[in-house]
């Protein structure tokens, strides 16, 4: 079964949709998704994710099925330093790297900071979601691994954010998501394509086969938004650095 996550297109946050970009993006995308043979389509109630589906959608005559937990990850915390709320990620490397807990996948969630922001009751909500629907479609988790009742090729589609991609990646690859949140960009409107392996009978775990793949935008002449990014270099003023 081919599992494939796509992050929104470049959005506009202060009306919960895209930019102009955002929907040549998203346009640009429906190429690449309508080619393909897809059981079920996905989404996140939020309308970044929505809109950016809804292209693809129209031009398949198709529906997708929203799903709560695949808004963007809501889990306010603290910041030490400032004593204001914010997301758990997008923290200064100084900050988060002297925490040995945060490269672990059993206890980045057990810091004072993430605890006293509930992360974790969060995090175990998109993995029951994630299960659930692999469920469904035929593999139920089993540990670390998933039992391949009804093992397929299907492919479902996933149309979501950033930050949910990577705490689904931290759980069906067993990688702390403050790893996948600093250490990774998916780019608007990027693919990420998981497969399954079943290399025994009835045994089946995931495969990323490719992360925040942006070449339909390549292929139309697109440059890739920036957002999700930082400053290449502090002297970039044009671009942000918080």
């Amino acid at each position: 079964m081919k599992l494939i996550i796509i992050r929104h297109g470049d959005p506009d946050y202060s009306i919960d949709s895209l930019t102009e970009k955002g929907w040549r993006e998203a346009e640009m995308l429906s190429d690449k998704v309508t080619a393909m043979k897809v059981k079920e389509f996905y989404l996140s109630p939020l309308g970044r994710a929505k809109d950016t589906a809804s292209v693809s959608l129209k031009k398949m005559n198709r529906e997708g099925r929203v799903l709560p937990w695949l808004r963007e990850f809501e889990a306010p915390i603290i910041d030490e330093n400032t004593g204001t709320e914010r997301v758990p990620w997008d923290w200064l490397p100084a900050d988060w790297t002297k925490v040995e807990e945060y490269y672990d996948r059993n206890l980045w969630h057990k810091t004072p900071v993430m605890q006293a922001g509930h992360v974790q009751e969060e995090a175990l909500k998109v993995y029951a979601g994630l299960d659930e629907i692999l469920k469904e479609h035929g593999y139920v988790r089993e540990g670390r691994l998933y039992h391949a009742v009804r093992p397929n090729n299907d492919t479902i589609v996933l149309f979501c954010h950033f930050g949910v991609e990577c705490v689904m990646l931290g759980h069906l690859l067993g990688i702390s998501p403050m790893i996948l949140w600093h250490g990774f960009c998916a780019a608007p409107t990027s693919v990420t394509t998981l497969i399954t392996e079943e290399r025994r009978k009835g045994i089946a775990c995931f495969r990323m086969s490719s992360f925040g793949d942006i070449s339909h935008l390549y292929a139309a002449g697109e440059e890739p938004a920036f957002a999700a990014r930082f400053c290449e270099t502090y002297d970039n003023m044009e671009e942000r650095h918080d």
